[in-house]
């Protein structure tokens, strides 16, 4: 379990900036920075992260929080599991690792083993004299990488016969560290290598850390490749190979080539396609769509085989065709040659022309299913309606149903509301092996802090949508909302306001519980120790004020921020009492002369008269 001071310790390690920098260009104005969402697609920026209060918000899409927000988001992690990324992207040990022991090693320690385990196969292949690291040498030769390319991409050779695991027992490396790295095997006459006599390809995370391998045989043995299974480091539905060397590409040309196999990428990125990434021994899927897509924003190019493996890995792939905001494309090299083949035999100039035929997935999918279908036969027609139909189910509450099934409907001859009913009374697809999972439409909705859900449909209210409210009320939470922003990164501005805070009539008392938190916080609080105050009474607090969005503040100093966002709060708040004031003498039968009529008309015109005074000020200033 994940200590609260564990939580805190990771949030005070992670820049905001960093790390939102990483996928989005940011641009300073102030002492904020903006840049266009990474979560939606637009052209001006609305993104805004404000580095005193770790807090990021798009006035687009309306999503915000804090750094954790950001990475469940980014990643598509529940909360703890973006504590974990966080912490081992800072290099923070948890209390759950330090006392881990009873359920298996460190995961520092199985990522320090295996880069130990890809610098010995690294330096056997380079060096190595025996007859298995000749043979290795003479393979990758062939395939074109000479001793310049095994060094820079780190390709090893696996001799087996213990000798690996001997090496690493001597580096220090216990029993358990080996075998949870998935590096051997128990065995009854003890460990054992999990890989031999195969040239080695080490797989690396987005830090460029190595954390499995993939490993060929160089003859005809069977499987011809192995790979590392996954491990507490590793899960092959989430990594891509060279992923790590990638991502920048991918980030300037907006564009991701997936490929199939290790030697293809390698061929590509020598060759200057450095965008270039494969799957690991497992079909494309919805995780790595994700992953690439925070990087690549316009496109991702398929290099699927002509065959019929191809195609089934091309029809997997459509079903994230309507959740990703990139494009998906197709591209099938001629004569059935994989990439590494097209280069050797045509060059890199020809591989940009085929690039440029790219078609798109859902076309190229529709095409090859209808191929060799004689259409003209009305029962042939009906079929070929059915396969198609399955194929589209995923898309079936999409935007882009529309389009897919006019395309589909002109195709067969039908009408468009008949494809999209065959659609609609096809059964959910079955869910798919492990590492090519479908996701599941009844997903848990994802959690902050203390599991509050926070609603897809409004995350700035965080479980209270402001279409429930009032205008007044809605008003009223605005600027309660931005009052609190302006708390968390300077609340001495406010603290004088006390007596004031404490007359209003709060539309959220999630809002009033918060400033109050955060007013108790000593005078020398920094935002950080403001926001976990907050936090401590109204566990979703980063996501609410991340969410403040009056545009008529942005020009003010503090003290006149606060001025009027005091003035608006009590106008909404008095407004509300007088209309409470007014349904209550309704409700009362009153006689002349009733005292208790006469009061509340008294206190209708005195919050009237301040109501007129708080209108006269809000009205000067906005």
């Amino acid at each position: 379990m994940i200590t609260d001071e564990d939580k805190e310790r990771v949030r005070q390690a992670s820049d905001i900036v960093q790390i939102v920098g990483e996928t989005v260009e940011l641009r300073q104005r102030g002492r904020d920075f903006w840049g266009c969402c990474p979560f939606h697609h637009e052209k001006s920026p609305s993104f805004h992260v404000i580095p005193s209060t770790g807090f990021w918000y798009c006035f687009g899409c309306h999503q915000g929080g804090d750094v954790f927000n950001y990475i469940m988001k980014r990643e598509n992690l529940d909360f703890p599991d973006a504590i974990r990324y966080l912490a081992d992207k800072e290099g923070i040990e948890l209390s759950e690792e330090r006392g881990a022991a009873r359920r298996g090693p460190k995961r520092s320690r199985l990522v320090e083993c295996l880069t130990e385990a890809e610098s010995f196969y690294s330096t056997l292949l380079l060096r190595g004299r025996g007859e298995g690291a000749e043979e290795g040498r003479r393979y990758l030769s062939g395939r074109g990488f000479g001793s310049d390319v095994c060094r820079r991409w780190r390709l090893g050779y696996a001799p087996g016969h213990g000798l690996l695991v001997s090496h690493l027992r001597e580096a220090g490396f216990s029993r358990d560290e080996i075998v949870s790295a998935d590096l051997a095997l128990e065995g009854r006459a003890g460990l054992r290598d999990r890989f031999f006599d195969r040239v080695m390809f080490p797989i690396h995370d987005e830090q460029g850390r190595c954390i499995a391998f993939g490993g060929r045989v160089m003859g005809d043995s069977k499987p011809k490749y192995l790979n590392t299974k996954d491990t507490p480091v590793f899960h092959k539905g989430k990594h891509l190979f060279a992923f790590d060397r990638a991502k920048d590409s991918m980030v300037a040309t907006g564009t991701a080539i997936v490929c199939e196999g290790y030697t293809d990428v390698i061929s590509m990125h020598e060759a200057g396609f450095t965008n270039a990434v494969a799957a690991l021994g497992t079909a494309l899927t919805l995780d790595h769509v994700r992953l690439i897509e925070r990087f690549a924003k316009d496109r991702i190019v398929c290099m699927f085989d002509g065959d019929a493996a191809g195609q089934r890995a091309a029809e997997r792939a459509v079903q994230y065709v309507g959740k990703t905001s990139v494009q998906l494309l197709c591209v099938v090299l001629p004569g059935g040659q994989d990439p590494a083949e097209f280069l050797a035999a045509n060059g890199a100039d020809s591989l940009r022309e085929q690039l440029a035929k790219a078609v798109p997935l859902m076309d190229f999918v529709f095409s090859k299913r209808l191929s060799g279908i004689d259409l003209s036969v009305p029962g042939r027609r009906v079929a070929a309606l059915d396969q198609m139909a399955t194929l589209l189910v995923p898309l079936r509450d999409s935007i882009l149903l529309d389009g897919y099934a006019t395309t589909l409907a002109d195709l067969l001859g039908t009408s468009v509301e008949e494809v999209k009913r065959v659609i609609r009374q096809k059964p959910e697809p079955a869910p798919e092996a492990e590492g090519e999972r479908a996701p599941t439409r009844a997903k848990a909705a994802p959690t902050q802090g203390r599991g509050t859900p926070l609603s897809p449909r409004d995350p700035s209210r965080a479980g209270m949508s402001l279409s429930a409210l009032s205008k007044d009320e809605r008003m009223q939470v605005i600027a309660e909302r931005e009052l609190l922003a302006v708390m968390a990164s300077n609340v001495n501005a406010v603290r004088a306001q006390g007596d004031r805070i404490a007359s209003f009539t709060w539309a959220d008392s999630r809002n009033e519980a918060m400033a109050w938190a955060m007013l108790a916080t000593p005078e020398d609080a920094t935002p950080a120790d403001v926001v976990a105050a907050a936090e401590s009474v109204v566990p979703e607090a980063p996501q609410l004020l991340a969410g403040a969005r009056l545009e008529v503040t942005s020009g003010m100093g503090v003290d006149e921020e606060v001025a009027f966002l005091l003035d608006v709060i009590e106008l909404w708040s008095r407004r509300r009492e007088v209309r409470e004031i007014k349904a209550r003498l309704r409700a009362t039968s009153a006689s002349p002369g009733d005292e208790e009529a006469a009061e509340l008309f008294r206190s209708a015109t005195e919050v009237q008269k301040r109501i007129n005074e708080l209108s006269q000020r809000v009205s000067t200033v906005a």
